[in-house]
């Protein structure tokens, strides 16, 4: 996945239990996926009687929900655990779950012997069976599924932190095998869930008052129906066609898998975000090639002439590697021209550092860590630049913007346009209050930044309804 929302968050919101003893805290560290892995987690755990405490000395059962894409990932974990150590002699239980601890196993119950379970991303479906053996008693529970499973973690119950904007994941796990991530060997094999059982979820999140939906998938445009009814472009035009939908995005593609009819969706389907998250990793074939991505330079460019040619201005990012072995001075002045070429509205870049269980594990890294930390540094010096030039385009133009947050001490407001851009509004001469968070206000670009775009918010008429608040606060979207 990528690197846009790699953070930390605890989740809570305690309230009151009657006495019941089964409460939970849970912390997620990753990206969207691990985000909204954890609210189909939190959805399980209630719907079998738990309820979320807002800080872990309150919690029954402590949960920690892992990433490992990044360097120093299990350091993180076991750092935390330590932390949580102190609370053990409490009668409180501990789990790992997610993709270190796939990754890890029962190496987890050696290290922290106070841990109870430890689950992999590809076995939450079995929560349920593994909280009752939690709460017979058992001390050491395990779910590593291994890889080959064909089966999606599809819950009953999913626990909605935000009540406008809602995911979906339409596919688990990664075939790909690239030389440089863990993905594969934590998430298991590529598995899509049938386009009916997307239009489902997505209907009642929309009747709900959802109006922003998001497709989630480690590579989420290799999606393949198992009964062979729809296309990923297909599923993508279906779900921005269903009434009280106003935009629909998706996260994270694979150039490999990336084909012209997505483009063509995005150009005559209104709802369909004007934004597409394309991860390159080099500019340079000769690494691509190392990396194991299965696409050269030219494949790549090739599907951005299609995004740069469609009739929508369609908003490009991805995510990028310095310093993998063997990247020499000339593979990396090639990343450089790439930035030109393509003129990304932004880009996520990482050092390379090998990552258990890999190929690259086996390569000598042989680029020196000052090199490494030089490379990044020109990359993102000349992406700002590039960035500062191009967000110019926007000068004087009219986006719709999704409200999400309120800055008091500015008097602005903070929106997202549907090419996933921050927007930071003011309200118009005589407007009266703010629009609440979930609404949609047009606002006039008058700034434009490296990172973001300044406006104000538009007049509208006095006999229009200027701004229509979702009321509704769904806590679960329920599959039947």
């Amino acid at each position: 996945m990528t690197g846009e929302s790699w953070g930390s968050h605890g989740v809570g919101y305690g309230r009151y239990t009657g006495g019941v003893s089964k409460t939970f805290y849970i912390e997620t560290f990753g990206c969207q996926m691990n985000a909204h892995d954890s609210e189909k987690v939190i959805g399980t755990l209630e719907q079998q009687g738990y309820a979320r405490v807002q800080d872990e000395v309150d919690a029954g059962l402590i949960l920690y929900n892992t990433c490992s894409i990044r360097d120093k990932a299990e350091q993180k974990v076991f750092h935390r655990l330590n932390e949580y150590k102190k609370l053990q002699g409490e009668g409180k239980r501990f789990a790992v779950i997610g993709c270190v601890a796939q990754q890890e196993g029962e190496k987890i119950f050696e290290k922290a012997p106070y841990v109870s379970l430890v689950a992999g991303s590809a076995s939450y479906r079995n929560l349920p069976e593994m909280l009752a053996r939690l709460e017979a008693g058992e001390t050491r529970i395990t779910g590593l599924d291994d890889r080959q499973t064909d089966e999606t973690f599809e819950t009953e119950f999913t626990a909605r932190s935000n009540p406008h904007r809602g995911y979906i994941t339409i596919i688990e796990g990664c075939d790909k095998f690239c030389a440089y991530c863990v993905v594969p060997y934590t998430r298991g094999k590529e598995r899509s869930r049938t386009a009916a059982s997307v239009l489902v979820e997505a209907r009642k999140m929309a009747d709900m008052g959802f109006t922003e939906i998001q497709f989630l998938g480690q590579n989420v445009n290799s999606y393949r129906d198992p009964s062979g009814r729809m296309s990923f472009a297909e599923l993508l035009v279906a779900v921005g066609e269903i009434e009280g939908v106003k935009r629909v995005r998706f996260t994270t593609s694979h150039p490999r898998d990336f084909t012209r009819d997505i483009v063509e969706a995005i150009d005559a389907t209104p709802t369909l975000c004007d934004h597409i998250h394309l991860p390159v990793q080099s500019g340079s074939t000769a690494v691509l090639k190392a990396m194991a991505r299965e696409y050269s330079r030219e494949w790549y460019l090739e599907r951005m002439s299609w995004i740069h040619g469609a009739k929508r201005d369609i908003s490009i990012t991805s995510d990028m590697i310095v310093g993998f072995p063997g990247e020499t001075d000339a593979d990396f002045e090639e990343t450089i021209t790439l930035l030109d070429a393509v003129k990304y509205d932004a880009v996520f870049a990482f050092k390379f550092s090998p990552r258990p269980n890999t190929p690259a594990v086996g390569m000598v890294d042989s680029i020196p860590e000052e090199v490494k930390t030089e490379r990044l540094r020109i990359l993102m010096d000349r992406q700002r630049e590039i960035q500062r030039e191009h967000y110019g385009r926007h000068l004087n133009e009219v986006q719709e913007c999704m409200v999400e947050s309120h800055n008091m001490a500015r008097m602005q407001v903070v929106g997202r346009s549907t090419q996933n851009k921050t927007v930071n509004f003011v309200m118009g001469a005589g407007e009266v209050g703010m629009p609440p968070v979930g609404s949609y206000v047009p606002v006039r670009i008058t700034k434009t930044l490296p990172n973001c775009l300044v406006g104000e918010a538009l007049a509208v008429g006095p006999d229009a309804v200027r701004y229509v608040p979702v009321v509704r606060q769904p806590q679960f979207v329920v599959l039947n």
